[in-house]
């Protein structure tokens, strides 16, 4: 046999043997967030939003304020206040506090504690499953405009910026 044919047969029987390629998978955008539960419904915030979870901390009382500012603590050297979200809404709360977590927000140079029912871990969504959030307790609507769906659920997405931004969040003195 001829040295090309037998490179011909040998490119010939290579192909033939080969693996078949990778199929091609469809790329699918995450949006990414923390999962909290705050009077007995489950949202998410977005994972830009959270600084820091933490257990609830040693609190000192602030005189003159609303009663959903829950004290201040120190975190690491800093003054943080923290607020109860279900109490700044109007909402029971209905976790025992061994559940309860403190979401910090930082926002510039200030730092916010908002304490929720208990939280879920990071969730991922399909970009593709947003939608509009509905049928939401009145108290939310202001601070959440879209949620994910996934198994079956609505995520409706909290808007934690928005909150530590709202004048009703910043007036706080009875």
């Amino acid at each position: 046999m001829h040295p090309f044919a037998q490179l011909l047969d040998i490119a010939e029987r290579s192909r033939s043997n080969a693996s078949a390629l990778p199929q091609q998978v469809e790329l699918v955008a995450y949006w990414r967030g923390v999962g909290f539960m705050l009077a007995g419904q489950h949202f998410a915030a977005d994972m830009s939003e959270v600084a820091e979870i933490l257990q609830p901390p040693r609190l000192t009382k602030v005189p003159g304020v609303r009663s959903w500012v829950l004290g201040v603590a120190n975190v690491r050297g800093r003054l943080v206040p923290i607020m109860d979200l279900a109490g700044l809404l109007g909402l029971p709360s209905k976790a025992n506090w061994r559940s309860r977590r403190v979401l910090v927000v930082e926002h510039g140079d200030h730092m916010t504690g908002l304490l929720v029912d208990a939280v879920l871990g990071m969730q991922q969504f399909a970009e593709d499953r947003q939608l509009q959030a509905t049928e939401l307790d009145p108290a939310f609507e202001k601070f959440v405009s879209r949620a994910y769906e996934r198994d079956g659920k609505t995520w409706p997405v909290f808007q934690l910026l928005d909150l530590v931004q709202a004048p009703e969040f910043l007036q706080i003195a009875v």
